[in-house]
């Protein structure tokens, strides 16, 4: 029996920054991970990510990553995306030092 199909938010870096971006339901890409679209159907998550990666002028390394509903929208499930939503870690100041 095949595995049912988690809830998914596309994410991907902006390409010019570096930041963890992810996209909207109007086609924004966003810095907070509680505005990404919320993706629930298979078919529809793999449209979704096939149309993001198409924009190479803005993003880089676009993919799907496991997402569960919160209070005030998308939360990541797993640490790597926990992680991505606080910025880059290799600087010592920025949004890591916030955290």
């Amino acid at each position: 029996m095949p595995k049912a199909f988690t809830p998914k938010v596309i994410t991907a870096n902006a390409l010019l920054e570096g930041d963890a971006v992810w996209l909207t339901d109007d086609d924004r890409w966003s810095r907070d991970i509680a505005e990404a679209e919320l993706l629930t159907d298979e078919a529809h998550a793999e449209l979704r990510l096939l149309e993001a990666s198409a924009r190479q002028s803005e993003i880089a390394g676009a993919y799907l990553a496991d997402a569960q509903e919160g209070e005030a929208g998308p939360e990541p499930v797993h640490f790597r995306e926990a992680f991505r939503t606080r910025g880059p870690s290799n600087y010592p100041h920025g949004k890591q030092t916030r955290a």
